[in-house]
């Protein structure tokens, strides 16, 4: 039960970064910099398309990093 915890945690952590480094930056320099804080006085627009699909892989694949990690230690005792 043990390696087979392990072994999906170490696909979810591989998975995860991936899908981080695919998402786009939130500066690109320094109009990055300046539209930046533009964006927290007016508030910024929802992601669309691949970047809100992006988000939400990573949001599930951080939940299960989380539970595997905390799975993966219960079951090592």
């Amino acid at each position: 039960m043990h390696a087979l915890l392990v072994t999906l945690l170490v696909i979810v952590s591989l998975g995860m970064i991936v899908v981080v480094l695919l998402q786009s930056g939130r500066s690109a320099g320094l109009s990055g910099a300046i539209t930046g804080g533009a964006e927290q006085l007016f508030g910024k627009q929802k992601a669309r398309g691949l970047d809100a699909v992006l988000h939400r892989i990573t949001v599930v694949l951080a939940v299960l990093f989380f539970v595997l990690a905390i799975a993966v230690t219960y079951f090592q005792l």
